[in-house]
């Protein structure tokens, strides 16, 4: 084997490496958010204070898609990965970056802290008139300054990721839950306020996360610090490209404002569709948020290099890995969401009939989990080349999709209308995404092993939902009781992942070889 030959193919199992890397941590992000969100299904329960923090907590989070994941993962890492590719001075770039977006983040919290009651009215235009209303005011102004540290934590993380260096960037969030977990926990020995707790603990975990972000980037050797915000060129071309990336990679968090709008007319749903969101945002999170961050600056590295072969083997590799683990889960997800919610969700405030409704929110969810990851393979192969206009346009096209049919059904199916839209705009973002790479050519094609691979990916994942099923049923008895429940859980996706992987090596889905080389070469 050649040199050449070697580094082709070792490079495809760094990047998997980072996936998993990025995924591991963010799995235990997932989980302590599980934690955090358990705590607060218990300790509040659904009803109007749960409601008003998850309006609330989400305002701050949708714009962090704007001006932190959805922009800068978009328009700054592409730039910032090719002046360090070349040798130029990224971290000058990158400290004029900083500046400017602190500039304008700082402008944007003056202005929701003023006109928060119009922005609530936005956005949960069902709470006006009752006390949600004026809670969710109140919380607003409380968790909003939390965009500023975080979007500027996110920039921080990126040159981090641009320089192959994803673990502290991927552990950041981890603060976010343990701060939370820790503030409620401590209400409750206190006998204090849990949501006041719950909601003034969310900027301190935006200032802790900056300082680990902060910490690592000069540990590193980055010298980005704040300097006098200037119009240059580069900074032209940054907000040239970033204001369409900004909705492109935030597409996903308008429609689920939008299914916030439609069911704030609905008792309690709010809080059925965000405990929903939170379970399908585990896989989500571990790996299609995992892929994006990785595989971003790695085909941009190589595009500026001129490997095209690379570029479409490292996008192929991502493809079929992130199907690998996502269909499983999405599978799963249809197909045992009550025992699911009942055990992580239903006890004190949350009851039977809160499970239930969850459960089908879960399920619908669960149906476009592959598209939702789809989207975060496929929007890089536009990124890297620092195409964010057609994503833009096709992330209108989605929204209008998912408004059309979350507004339009409401009225006959109610509440669960609003998944029903998230879930079949991801498919049609998916669909006009896969449409538009082909003017790319080869390299923005999945090859022919990954084409292979799909359909034995797909026979495995519908073995191991049978199987999920019949244990189910078989293991029924035992999440009626409370004190078995949790262990029958355990029990139930273990026995289904040892299906899938077993049937999944005998068909060809994938090699234990494999997964072994990309875990030795974890950092």
């Amino acid at each position: 084997m050649t040199t050449e030959q070697r580094v082709s193919t070792a490079r495809p199992v760094r990047l998997i490496s980072g996936m998993f890397t990025v995924g591991g941590w963010t799995m235990l992000s997932r989980l302590l958010g599980f934690v955090r969100d358990v705590m607060i299904a218990g300790l509040i329960g659904p009803g109007p204070v749960m409601d008003a923090f998850v309006a609330a907590f989400r305002l701050p989070n949708m714009f962090r898609r704007f001006f932190a994941e959805g922009a800068f993962n978009a328009a700054f890492v592409p730039m910032y990965s090719k002046r360090l590719e070349a040798g130029q001075d990224a971290d000058g770039f990158a400290s004029l970056a900083f500046s400017g977006l602190s500039l304008v983040l700082l402008v944007l919290v003056a202005l929701s802290m003023i006109f928060m009651p119009a922005l609530v009215w936005a956005t949960a235009e069902g709470f006006a008139g009752d006390a949600r209303f004026d809670l969710t005011v109140e919380f607003g102004r409380v968790v909003f300054p939390y965009i500023f540290f975080i979007s500027l934590a996110a920039l921080l993380s990126g040159v981090l990721n641009s320089g192959g260096r994803f673990v502290a960037a991927a552990a950041a969030p981890v603060l976010l839950n343990v701060i939370l977990c820790g503030a409620m926990a401590a209400a409750v020995l206190t006998q204090g306020s849990v949501p006041r707790a719950l909601i003034w603990s969310i900027p301190f975990a935006g200032v802790a996360q900056l300082a680990l972000v902060w910490v690592a980037a000069r540990r590193a050797g980055h010298s980005v610090r704040p300097t006098r915000p200037r119009w240059t060129p580069a900074m032209r071309q940054l907000v040239r490209i970033a204001v369409p990336a900004a909705l492109a990679g935030g597409v996903m968090q308008v429609n689920l404002l939008v299914g916030q709008q439609v069911a704030s007319n609905f008792q309690n749903a709010v809080s059925w569709l965000y405990a929903a969101d939170r379970l399908y945002q585990l896989p989500l999170g571990v790996v299609g948020i995992a892929v994006g961050i990785v595989l971003l600056p790695d085909l941009s590295r190589r595009l500026r290099a001129g490997d095209d072969s690379g570029a479409r083997m490292a996008l192929s590799r991502a493809g079929e890995v992130s199907l690998a683990l996502t269909i499983p889960a999405a599978v799963a997800l249809v197909v045992i969401p009550i025992p699911l919610i009942t055990v992580l969700f239903q006890r004190a405030n949350f009851g039977v009939d809160d499970t239930a409704a969850t459960a089908l929110a879960v399920a619908i969810y669960g149906l476009g989990l592959p598209a939702f990851v789809l989207q975060k393979v496929l929007q890089p192969i536009y990124f890297a080349r620092e195409d964010t206009k057609r994503p833009f346009y096709y992330a209108l096209a989605s929204m209008v999709v998912n408004a059309g049919i979350a507004i339009g059904l409401a009225p006959t199916i109610g509440w669960i209308a609003a998944a029903m839209g998230t879930t079949i705009a991801g498919w049609a973002m998916v669909w006009l995404l896969s449409r538009g790479v082909r003017n790319f050519g080869d390299v923005a094609r999945f090859d022919a092993r990954f084409h292979s691979r799909m359909w034995r990916i797909c026979l495995a994942s519908a073995v191991m939902g049978a199987a999920l099923w019949a244990l189910m049923v078989l293991l029924s008895p035992f999440f009626g009781l409370s004190g078995w429940r949790g262990l029958a859980l355990v029990v139930l996706i273990w026995l289904g992942a040892m299906v899938y992987y077993y049937v999944g090596r005998m068909v060809g889905a994938f090699h234990k070889s494999e997964l072994k080389a990309a875990l030795r070469r974890q950092r």
